[in-house]
């Protein structure tokens, strides 16, 4: 990708939580390319403004499976996170929305979502002894379940190509799919999240 991009029109594929802010994630309309909108060089989350958009309603949090045209002043990768882009100070516009029916053409279809398990040994990524090609992965999965553990930690367990995996989920809407799952059509957008105490954690960060 043209790492001088301007402006990009995404499908936003995940808006969820991260230090009580907002961690956005899309892929471009075109290209089906993944960008993570970022607020500074480091991947910071962005804010509740600075993660809205304008329609001809007026200004509104942004939401998974809108298509939103976003301005960047230039890529900020990091080894953990390469697709990182650093916004600029242009309102996001909505320009209409997908339906969950057309998830299925922007699906990845990694062999495994960075192993097994639930996190990455960051150390491992910084010394290059596991490339990340991308943080970022939108995948059909199997047995799909969500609930919340003994801790009253949200989670989310499911298979995918044959392999088991039981992870965090920071999905904003995670309350109101756990009390019905019967609408849910197994598609998940899965983050590699930053560094905490020497790992990358693997998040749901979006449930359809």
């Amino acid at each position: 990708m043209n790492h001088n991009i301007t402006s990009r029109t995404l499908v936003v594929l995940a808006n969820s939580v991260k230090h009580h802010q907002c961690c956005v994630a899309g892929k471009c309309l075109d290209t089906k390319e993944w960008i993570r909108p970022v607020a500074n060089a480091h991947g910071a989350e962005l804010t509740q403004q600075q993660a809205s958009v304008t329609n001809p309603y007026g200004v509104y949090q942004v939401k998974p499976l809108q298509k939103v045209k976003m301005g960047f002043e230039q890529a900020v990768p990091l080894k953990n996170q390469p697709e990182n882009y650093l916004i600029n100070n242009v309102r996001w516009t909505q320009q209409y929305k997908i339906s969950p029916a057309d998830l299925h053409q922007f699906l990845d279809t990694p062999a495994s979502l960075w192993g097994v398990g639930d996190r990455v040994d960051y150390q491992a990524i910084v010394r290059g002894q596991i490339t990340i090609g991308n943080s970022l992965q939108l995948i059909k999965v199997e047995d799909l379940l969500l609930y919340i553990d003994d801790y009253e930690r949200r989670r989310a367990s499911f298979s995918y190509n044959g392999i088991e995996y039981n992870l965090a989920v920071t999905d904003p809407s995670f309350n109101r799919y756990v009390n019905d799952q019967s609408d849910l059509i197994g598609i998940l957008c899965i983050s590699l999240g930053e560094e905490f105490h020497g790992n990358c954690y693997k998040l749901v960060a979006a449930i359809y």
